[in-house]
């Protein structure tokens, strides 16, 4: 890549222009979709800021409030979510919001709904905040039919449903990654123009990666196709190298990595948490959605992840998603673990 030119571009995709640029292919579009993405764009943008300055602005450390999860919520948390909260509503785009930090999805009232329901997670990997470690916001966006008449079965859908769903990375510098049905973009935050620059177009994970992602301290409370993929993983049986482990402890970094570099990010159900512990509508379906979109694979143990269809919208489940070979692996560990039952 020449740096040097690079920086002397003035032809700058930016994520608006090439949102404009989509929507102009749908003559019958009326925009709403691009207003809705530039408050999530918001969002993003004032997040990095207080993300950047937490440790100077006191944001980290304890709210003294627990989430529905049961986690200790952080300043941050807290901020973030509000935040995207007031974000989406005021778009006037949307009708039913979901995010992990509120106990009961919230339905925007009347006079400011829109055709959007918006799942997130405001701050993923939040535990990390303290010591600096990447963090980040996924979201998911369903579209419904009738924004007068919206129940919670409007956003109880399976992934494949999604319209679009992304994250965006706070981290050595600030990256949302988007999809929007037609493959998968990454932007950077341009901290200099205050807008995120098209870096990465057309993100396809390779068929193969050499990287395998999961927290092996669970290891004894594994099932037996997870454990023998894991183990196979550091001493192959065919000659081929063992692959790395890699993993942070947020999944927008693991995520992230595996996208781009290939290999596979695992979080198996186990013994203390049987249904898994991701949550399916806003961490395993947007990220699911985007694996796909990029040739890649998502399963959950038993199927794949996006026909799934969650009754609650904190559900859980397990997780296998990376490049199209490695999850066909995993796949294959499971179709022989049931054939013996």
């Amino acid at each position: 890549m020449d740096h040097e030119a690079d920086a002397h571009r003035t032809d700058l995709m930016t994520l608006t222009r090439h949102v404009l640029n989509e929507q102009s292919r749908h003559p019958e579009s009326r925009g709403d979709f691009t207003i809705l993405l530039s408050h999530i764009v918001l969002g993003c943008k004032y997040v990095c800021s207080a993300v950047n300055k937490a440790g100077l602005a006191k944001l980290i450390g304890l709210s003294g409030e627990t989430n529905v999860q049961g986690e200790d919520q952080k300043k941050l948390d807290v901020l973030s979510n509000e935040v995207f909260i007031n974000a989406l509503i005021s778009s006037g785009r949307t009708c039913i919001l979901v995010s992990e930090e509120d106990e009961e999805a919230t339905f925007v009232e009347p006079r400011l709904r829109g055709r959007y329901c918006v799942v997130f997670d405001p701050l993923d990997g939040s535990s990390n905040i303290d010591c600096g470690v990447s963090i980040g916001t996924i979201f998911g966006i369903y579209m419904i039919k009738d924004k007068e008449h919206i129940t919670l079965d409007d956003v109880l859908l399976p992934g494949k449903d999604m319209v679009a769903a992304g994250y965006c990375m706070y981290g050595s510098s600030c990256m949302l990654v988007l999809s929007t049905g037609k493959g998968v973009n990454g932007f950077t935050l341009d901290p200099s123009l205050g807008e995120f620059i098209l870096t990465h177009p057309n993100i396809q994970i390779p068929t193969k990666g050499n990287i395998y992602s999961v927290n092996e301290g669970n290891a004894k409370n594994w099932d037996k196709p997870t454990a023998e993929y894991v183990r196979k993983c550091k001493f192959p049986e065919d000659g081929s190298p063992p692959k790395s482990l890699r993993y942070v402890g947020s999944m927008v970094a693991d995520v992230h990595r595996t996208l781009l570099y290939g290999g596979i990010f695992l979080y198996p159900a186990d013994k203390k948490s049987p249904n898994g512990k991701l949550r399916v509508l806003y961490e395993v379906f947007p990220m699911s959605f985007l694996m796909e979109q990029a040739g890649g694979q998502s399963f959950t143990g038993k199927e794949r992840a996006l026909d799934l269809v969650p009754t609650k919208i904190h559900e859980r489940s397990p997780i296998f998603l990376g490049s199209y070979d490695d999850v066909e692996e995993i796949k294959a560990h499971y179709a022989a673990a049931e054939a013996k039952v």
